[in-house]
């Protein structure tokens, strides 16, 4: 028994993603407003993404450029992979836990506030030559 699991431990290594990643996880901030600074770096050089990020004025940049950054270290340190030949493969935001809150209206009634929050996901490649 002890057999088959080393097989599939070994599988599960060989078949993994060996690309570079990094996640934010419960950054409060809506996940549309994310949405629109990722679908501008997806597909571009990770210093070009950096730069663009540094210089842009959405809300969702500052976010963004942290976890680029930490997917560069990540791709560097973890891997060692060489900064300038990075791309942006894949960026994606989900949606995290939702925080309800409430605001007093006239009359004693309350409207519902909803502070939404992001799971922020980079991956990094190797330009392809």
């Amino acid at each position: 028994m002890a057999t088959r699991i080393r097989e599939k431990t070994a599988a599960r290594k060989a078949s993994a993603d060996k690309r570079a990643k990094a996640v934010a996880k419960y950054v409060r901030i809506s996940p549309s407003k994310v949405r629109i600074v990722l679908n501008i770096i997806r597909g571009k050089k990770y210093e070009d993404a950096v730069a663009i990020l540094k210089n842009m004025p959405n809300s969702g940049a500052e976010y963004v450029v942290k976890v680029l950054e930490s997917a560069g270290a990540n791709a560097e340190n973890n891997l060692g992979l060489n900064k300038a030949d990075l791309v942006v493969s894949e960026t994606y935001v989900d949606g995290g836990p939702t925080l309800k809150r409430f605001q007093p209206v006239s009359k004693g009634r309350a409207h519902s506030i909803k502070k939404r929050t992001s799971h922020i996901t980079v991956i990094l490649d190797e330009a392809k030559a």
